[in-house]
């Protein structure tokens, strides 16, 4: 079997990506084989295209994606607990395993242990964007943070997916979201997605108004996804016994240690969540909660085809985007075109 599959050669711009016919055996040991119906675009895949993650693609023709819902077609020996026809979301975090089992293809194998199971009810473009996010704030706030209700949470980049999970999580808890963003065009989004308030860097003093909202008490969590010296400002607004929380380095320099004691400093990755079974089972109980509720919904920015794959990369690092990008695969023709989320 022969399954259409985004590989690149070298890295560099969105162009280096390219759609091959690649040939795709029987699930190995411990597989499934998945027919994928949408993939989540996330940062840390154009970063790894660009060689600029924090492990190397294996070129030449490396794969690349870390998250995509769809539906297991063969399941291998020794797989337990999922069978042909069951939906499913994969996540492929590990180190090293997006040159491996990168999910930008009509058809993957991949390891059963990177699956999360798919209520029928949600469909594939919303598991697609949901896990890697939900999962990631969920993990930082509640698990490592200690959200409570009312303690304020300051989150930056909160126009990305995981910003916006962030928020719903944030207010689930019954905590006060409060989004950094850098300009005025993304306020009123953030503010229907749930934010209590919106900062926006170009116009407002991050600290001071900050000190004004909290009346000088500051945020309980602080969520960053951005990194770089910018950090040391940031620690400014962290309450007194709070918490910042690193999970992304956006602006690509180096992160100094924030000279403000006493300051509890943490670098969240989702195997803080993913390699412990007692908070994976938590963190999946809130999720699926959420979901099924509706208090949990990703914010869909706009969907691509699987062979505009490169526009979707342009798109993108252009961050213009509120919520998630999903690239699709043979869901029809309702998304040929791009389509914009008009609500949280």
């Amino acid at each position: 079997m022969k399954a259409k599959t985004v590989l690149f050669d070298e890295v560099g711009a969105p162009e280096v990506l390219r759609i091959e016919e690649v040939e795709l055996g029987a699930p190995g040991p411990g597989e499934v084989r998945v027919r994928v119906e949408a993939m989540g675009l996330n940062r840390s895949e154009a970063l790894f295209r660009a060689g600029a993650y924090y492990y190397a693609p294996d070129l030449p023709a490396s794969r690349i994606g870390a998250e995509a819902a769809g539906v297991i077609e063969e399941v291998g020996p020794e797989v337990e607990g999922f069978a042909a026809g069951d939906p499913v979301t994969v996540l492929a975090t590990a180190a090293g395993a997006m040159s491996a089992y990168g999910v930008y293809a009509e058809r993957v194998n991949v390891p059963a242990s990177t699956l999360f199971r798919r209520h029928p009810s949600v469909d594939a473009v919303t598991g697609a964007a949901t896990w890697l996010s939900y999962l990631t704030a969920y993990g930082a706030l509640v698990e490592i943070g200690g959200l409570r209700p009312g303690d304020t949470v300051l989150i930056t980049a909160a126009s990305s997916s995981v910003g916006i999970a962030a928020i719903q999580v944030a207010n689930l808890v019954g905590a006060v979201p409060i989004a950094v963003t850098r300009t005025v065009a993304k306020r009123e989004q953030l503010l229907k997605a749930g934010a209590a308030r919106v900062i926006t860097l170009d116009e407002d003093d991050l600290v001071a108004l900050m000190d004004a909202l909290t009346d000088g008490a500051g945020a309980r969590v602080v969520f960053d996804a951005v990194g770089g010296p910018e950090v040391s400002r940031l620690a400014g607004t962290v309450a007194r016994d709070g918490m910042l929380i690193v999970y992304g380095s956006l602006d690509g320099r180096p992160t100094p240690l924030p000279p403000h004691w006493p300051l509890a400093v943490y670098g969240f990755a989702l195997p803080a969540v993913l390699d412990h079974d007692d908070r994976k089972r938590r963190a999946t109980a809130f999720i699926e909660s959420g979901l099924r509720s509706g208090a949990l919904s990703p914010l869909i920015d706009r969907t691509f085809p699987l062979h505009a794959i490169a526009d979707a990369h342009r798109h993108l690092e252009g961050n213009g985007q509120v919520g998630k990008i999903v690239v699709t695969v043979g869901l029809g023709d309702g998304l040929r075109e791009a389509r914009r989320a008009t609500s949280a």
